[in-house]
């Protein structure tokens, strides 16, 4: 058995859509200690739990079925992607426990590929591997949960962007597209080595120069794609504008979009952010573009406009595709999302 054929879906593709997830999580009871600064009643990244006066943890989880066929590079992937919501809440990486799920009849070799994956990324993060859970499943899953550290008043949010803020992304969108293209045997060497590299470039290197500047709100594009997690940006305050001119794409990502090689996971975005924008005047392909899911996607900074050049600069020694692809309107408009 193919160690991708195992697998119905994979990445951040196979996520429960927002507006889904939305309405479970309405049915559980809300916080109540004073400790817990962030939680699961504000869409944000991860858990933020203070200790004292300098110290909070971050806490996050994250794990998936797999979208390449090379075992360690599934790791890497899926260890960079769980990482990424600690560094999009300003966050420093302290530790990780893996989280598997094989099964019990594929070569037991794939697992010890996956787990060096993993850790291999852990470790270029400069944190520790710590120990973890497996169980015997119908199809492998690996992820981590990982514990971070912040100061509890210098953490990010997702959704505290300031009116006439710049909007940075720092990696290409199109990973969603690109997979599918390969699992049709469509992609070319170009595109796919693209997105690999993509997917397992840390957003550390990003998330370390956000301190130095005027950094209002963060977060990290993934599985909602970049409309959902923009949404979840603006929140009931604001109102963002993304120019399509201006997205960093993946080599050929619009030509699979222009091709219909789009996921199912993109079109629960759809639904999520139908009320939200109107995509009437934007062309189909860059439509799905915009609501593709991205494994192991960048960030997407907030920072007032008098910084974003300065801040871009910075970026792009370690992240050369970050681009500035929209602003923060003055005012509120009718929508959360404005497209151009």
């Amino acid at each position: 058995m193919s160690f991708l054929s195992s697998c119905t879906s994979g990445g951040c593709g196979a996520k429960i859509g927002a507006g889904e997830l939305a309405t479970y999580l309405a049915k559980l009871p809300r916080n109540t200690d004073p400790k817990l600064l962030v939680g699961f009643d504000r869409a944000d990244d991860a858990a933020v739990y203070q200790l004292n006066d300098e110290q909070a943890l971050i806490s996050t989880v994250d794990f998936f079925s797999p979208m390449v066929e090379d075992p360690r590079m599934f790791g890497r992937i899926a260890a960079a992607n769980a990482m990424s919501d600690i560094y999009a809440m300003g966050g420093k990486v302290l530790y990780g426990l893996n989280l598997v799920c094989f099964p019990q009849q594929l070569d037991k070799e794939i697992l010890a590929e996956i787990l060096v994956g993993g850790a291999e990324k852990v470790s270029e993060a400069g944190a520790s591997l710590a120990g973890g859970h497996s169980i015997y499943d119908h199809e492998p899953k690996y992820g981590l949960a990982v514990t971070g550290l912040v100061h509890p008043e210098k953490f990010l949010r997702n959704d505290t962007p300031q009116p006439e803020d710049v909007l940075i992304l720092t990696k290409a969108l199109g990973v969603g597209l690109v997979q599918s293209a390969v699992r049709v045997g469509l992609a070319s060497e170009e595109a796919t080595a693209a997105a690999l590299a993509s997917m397992c470039h840390l957003n550390k290197y990003a998330a370390e120069k956000l301190a130095a500047y005027p950094v209002h709100a963060c977060t990290d594009v993934t599985g909602f794609g970049l409309l959902g997690h923009a949404s979840e940006m603006a929140g009931t305050e604001q109102t963002l504008i993304i120019d399509t001119a201006a997205l960093p794409l993946l080599p050929d990502a619009l030509h699979y979009a222009e091709a219909y090689l789009a996921t199912a996971g993109g079109e629960r975005n759809r639904r999520f952010v139908i009320d939200k924008v109107d995509l009437s005047e934007v062309p189909p392909a860059y439509q799905e573009l915009l609501l593709d899911p991205q494994t192991s996607g960048g960030l997407l900074i907030s920072v007032a406009a008098e910084a974003a050049a300065d801040l871009l600069q910075a970026l792009q020694v370690d992240d050369p595709a970050a681009t500035i692809i929209g602003m923060v309107a003055s005012e509120r408009g009718a929508k959360p999302l404005v497209i151009l």
